[in-house]
């Protein structure tokens, strides 16, 4: 297999996933600060490796299924930080939204592919502003400090709100989708 340049900018991103946990836990003032960087440079390498894989035709199958599963990662372990430093329900609550969805959708897709229905559950632009919407607001949850007058931290509980608002709408929009195909699969089943 070779490597492209947009797989191992994912590569990459799973790589920063133990550095972001590293970074978050040293005892230093500055680790909110480097945690987020960190965080912010991997979503920047997930636009950046779609974008050359399309502009360059270098997709690849192993690029295609790697990509989503470095996000799913980052973002999963970006929310285990967080709500594992501000433990509260609506923290808690939201993770299980988001974590859920993607766990869903994403053996949805697998299931979806096993019986030749893979292109039904396209990305929706929906999902497109949720990852932007859920990328920002855990940049800034993962930063927490204020900057200046601007509440960073409610600010990015906020947006992410929104993006698990978004992540329920997306997740059925995904489902409504693959509905028919469910439907004819049970039936063909009881036959």
């Amino acid at each position: 297999m070779k490597l492209t340049l947009p797989t191992m900018l994912t590569l990459l991103r799973i790589a920063s996933i133990p550095v972001l946990v590293l970074v978050f836990y040293l005892p230093y003032q500055w680790t909110h600060l480097a945690a987020a960087l960190v965080f912010a440079l991997g979503a920047l390498t997930d636009w950046l490796d779609g974008w050359i894989a399309r502009r360059f035709s270098m997709s690849s199958a192993f690029g295609a299924f790697l990509d989503p599963v470095a996000d799913k990662l980052a973002v999963a372990v970006a929310l285990i930080l967080i709500v594992q430093r501000h433990p509260t329900v609506f923290m808690a609550l939201i993770a299980a939204v988001i974590i859920g969805r993607e766990i869903t959708i994403s053996a949805l897709r697998e299931w979806m592919a096993e019986i030749g229905q893979k292109t039904r559950v396209k990305v929706v632009w929906i999902g497109k502003i949720k990852t932007i919407a859920q990328m920002v607001a855990l940049v800034m949850l993962l930063y927490r400090e204020d900057i200046g007058r601007l509440p960073t931290f409610l600010l990015g509980e906020a947006l992410l709100a929104v993006a698990a608002v978004l992540t329920l709408w997306s997740g059925f929009a995904y489902l409504r989708a693959a509905w028919p195909a469910m439907r004819a699969d049970n039936e063909r089943s009881r036959d």
